[in-house]
């Protein structure tokens, strides 16, 4: 489906982005060169006084060697909480462009490094600062709330940022009080919020290309070979995924539920690479990729971000020998920028 808000060029350009993102990723390396790279990495980043912060889709060897060195696995919110707090004068980050930005945003004073500079977001594309300011100024009397997977420019023209984990809460909170919203950019998260707490939001309609590919059908099919399985979902689902789930969470509270559970097998609709830490922190369960293609497909889990998959270790070491791919925020929008995301930080903080 079409987003209204945006012109069909601007949606082909993100189809044509994330192709050459899926292009351009490389092999992983042969176990050799791994344990060469990884040596190589870790020196580069103690050499630079540089912390790495990983999100949990990105590539396995990035998560581990985040761990090994100090740094993070974590969601975005998290990574850029992380770097804020820790004593390291370089953030590196292992994830895409909006993350480094709001690392950036909460740490102005560091050197902020992307790995990949061209790793982007299918959300954060669709949703061009200057349509979505006009929209919100089409509509004056919405409180604004954008997810963190917006650009800077976005997040300044916003009342809140929001995380999934957050968001029904807050949403909840803000229409008790008789408030009318704007949500961007993702429209499954936004009617998921909707449906959930019976507030007055107006959708921007954008999509995660990954979530939105999942199929409720072949899952419940899948649900029907594994009787006794439970099934986690991102909420950035459409909804008759959503419909399936035992559980709807963000990222870490999936990971939490797989944990939890008095379930030995799980099902899991969002990206592939938090299966990494799923099991490495719930070993003695299974976990199974939800599908993502209908029936007669060639794919039946193709629940990979193209663009989290830039970023590998040969990149990450280039990028520290060059110092290049820095983050650079006009300070103007940071410190706009800056303030939706301290009232995000501060209302997880009390709902902790």
């Amino acid at each position: 489906m079409l987003n209204p808000n945006l012109a069909e060029s601007d949606q082909a350009s993100i189809a044509q982005k994330a192709k050459q993102a899926r292009a351009s990723a490389q092999a992983p390396p042969a176990p050799a060169a791994r344990q060469a790279l990884l040596q190589q990495a870790a020196e580069l980043l103690s050499r630079e006084d540089a912390v790495l912060v990983a999100h949990y889709y990105v590539d396995s060897d990035l998560q581990e060697l985040a761990e090994d060195t100090g740094g993070c696995v974590a969601d975005s919110l998290e990574m850029a909480r992380f770097g804020f707090t820790h004593s390291a004068s370089t953030v590196v980050v292992a994830g895409v462009r909006f993350m480094g930005e709001t690392a950036k945003i909460l740490s102005p004073e560091k050197r902020v490094l992307l790995i990949e500079p061209q790793a982007e977001c299918s959300l954060d594309l669709g949703c061009p600062a200057d349509t979505f300011s006009t929209f919100c100024d089409q509509h004056p009397d919405r409180t604004v709330i954008v997810y963190a997977n917006t650009s800077a420019e976005v997040k300044a023209r916003a009342d809140w940022v929001v995380t999934s984990s957050i968001a029904r809460d807050l949403v909840a909170d803000l229409s008790a009080k008789g408030e009318k919203m704007i949500w961007a950019p993702d429209r499954y998260l936004g009617d998921y919020v909707k449906r959930q707490t019976g507030a007055d939001l107006l959708l921007w309609d954008g999509s995660c290309i990954v979530h939105e590919e999942f199929k409720g059908e072949v899952l419940s099919n899948l649900k029907k070979q594994h009787p006794r399985a439970k099934v986690l979902v991102h909420p950035e689902s459409p909804a008759s995924v959503i419909e399936l789930a035992d559980v709807v969470g963000s990222t870490t509270q999936l990971i939490v539920a797989a944990q939890q559970l008095d379930s030995s097998f799980f099902i899991v609709a969002t990206e592939e690479g938090i299966l990494h830490k799923m099991r490495q922190t719930a070993p003695d369960k299974t976990f199974l990729a939800a599908p993502t293609a209908g029936e007669g497909a060639t794919c039946v889990s193709c629940a990979r971000c193209p663009w989290m998959k830039m970023n590998d270790l040969q990149r990450l070491i280039a990028t520290l020998q060059a110092g290049s791919s820095q983050v650079s925020i006009d300070e103007e929008i940071r410190i706009r920028a800056e303030v939706p995301i301290h009232r995000m930080v501060e209302y997880g903080r009390q709902r902790a």
